[in-house]
């Protein structure tokens, strides 16, 4: 029996490790303890994860969130590694480019224990992101890396994988496993009604958030679409709500609560445009058939752009306005099956039992 530890800490990461583990829950010959690290630790974030997504209740829960990247990180490999000398993984797996993404793979590596990770490859070339420096790091520590695309499998190959001894294995993206499995589950936000036909924004990346400039651009293009274009949904994190205040800007649009996986899920479902600087929220809408914007000067999902599903405008007022006039209402399709047409986690899952077997 091959024994997996899991490592998770994000809400993303939670819905991406429901796919997977709901394929392990199903398999001979592989058992898998769950780590939370607590990087994500209100009840909206975690406690309904678990409970609705079906994941395994955390066999190892740890309560490290706050504080600055390398407190953060630092603090997790301390407590990553105990867990890992206690409980003797065959493996670690780890997901996406967090910070505890990178902690996990750090403790296991130095440990030597095999690390596995899905979404390996992804690369924006911003180094100014702390996920870009995550998945770097991670990617070069793991033996077994899972890319959900072409993309991030040529990023690998340009970066000497191929003559490295680690396993490269294009899968496909978990989190259309995640969309489809989890489409019948979406519920309509509670607290008011919603406006028709509308555009659902979203926020919170620290290169916009963090920059006066970026974040008062973004904040009149936002505005102008809501009174000229469409009504603009725009579920609002506490910290950019803040930073909104504190710069003197006025976000005149229809403001929601943050929301969990199936209300995101319902908004993204019956909006008319994306419009985002999220990561995954730009693969979100193309599994939905929505046209997305991104708010970012780069994209780690750079075969979205290449098929004429998102188009990326940086923090531009104008550019933003332009491409929303340009793609409101437009749907796209996933003719390509671009992301593995929501069959990654059986592929994990099949390549981790089988090294099992060997």
């Amino acid at each position: 029996m091959q024994k997996i530890l899991t490592i998770i800490g994000a809400r993303p990461q939670f819905i991406k490790a429901s796919v997977v583990s709901k394929i392990i829950q199903q398999s001979e010959g592989v058992e898998e303890i769950v780590l939370h690290t607590g990087q994500h630790f209100d009840t909206n974030m975690s406690d309904v994860f678990f409970n609705q997504l079906g994941i395994p209740k955390p066999g190892v829960q740890l309560d490290i969130h706050g504080g600055n990247h390398g407190e953060m990180t630092g603090r997790m490999l301390i407590e990553i590694e105990r867990a890992l000398l206690e409980k003797k993984p065959d493996r670690v797996l780890v997901y996406g480019d967090t910070n505890s993404t990178l902690a996990g793979a750090l403790a296991a590596a130095k440990l030597h224990i095999p690390v596995a990770h899905v979404e390996a490859g992804l690369r924006s070339f911003n180094m100014q992101m702390p996920e870009e420096i995550n998945r770097i790091l991670t990617d070069q520590v793991s033996d077994l890396l899972f890319c959900p695309t072409t993309a991030a499998v040529t990023n690998l190959s340009n970066e000497g994988f191929n003559n490295k001894p680690a396993k490269v294995t294009q899968v496909g993206d978990v989190m259309q496993d995640a969309a489809l499995l989890f489409a019948e589950k979406a519920s309509r936000p509670v607290g008011g009604a919603l406006p028709d036909n509308f555009v659902l924004a979203t926020l919170h990346r620290a290169e916009n958030t963090d920059s006066p400039v970026r974040l008062a651009e973004i904040v009149s293009a936002l505005n102008e679409i809501h009174v000229k274009q469409a009504p603009v949904v725009l579920p609002l994190h506490p910290r950019t709500r803040k930073l909104i205040a504190q710069q003197g800007l006025s976000l005149d649009v229809h403001l929601i609560d943050p929301v969990g996986y199936f209300e995101m899920v319902w908004l993204l479902d019956h909006c008319d445009l994306v419009l985002t600087d999220s990561g995954g929220v730009q693969k979100e809408a193309f599994f939905f058939g929505k046209a997305c914007v991104t708010m970012r000067d780069q994209t780690e999902w750079v075969e979205l752009v290449e098929a004429g599903a998102n188009e990326l405008v940086g923090a531009n007022t104008s550019r933003i306005i332009n491409a929303v006039k340009r793609d409101l209402g437009r749907r796209v399709s996933d003719s390509e099956q671009l992301y593995g047409g929501g069959e990654a986690a059986s592929r994990i899952v099949e390549e981790l039992v089988s090294l099992g077997r060997g």
